[in-house]
């Protein structure tokens, strides 16, 4: 029987990047429009990325088997 590769989920691709220590990496949400009544702190602070959380990171990890 034939082995097979398992798909990476391309939507999920473009949104998470992997971590050198194993995580992943995303970038924040709310952050594309309605911006004028939100702080310039927290605006500041949303354009950092995050790390996925460990409750999700196995989920994650399913949809990106080779991140």
């Amino acid at each position: 029987m034939a082995k097979y590769k398992m798909k990476t989920h391309r939507g999920a691709a473009k949104r998470f990047r992997g971590t050198g220590g194993g995580g992943l990496k995303k970038y924040s949400a709310y952050t594309s429009h309605k911006t004028g009544k939100k702080s310039p702190k927290r605006r500041r602070q949303l354009r950092q990325g995050r790390l996925v959380a460990s409750a999700d990171l196995k989920r994650m990890k399913q949809l990106l088997p080779y991140a």
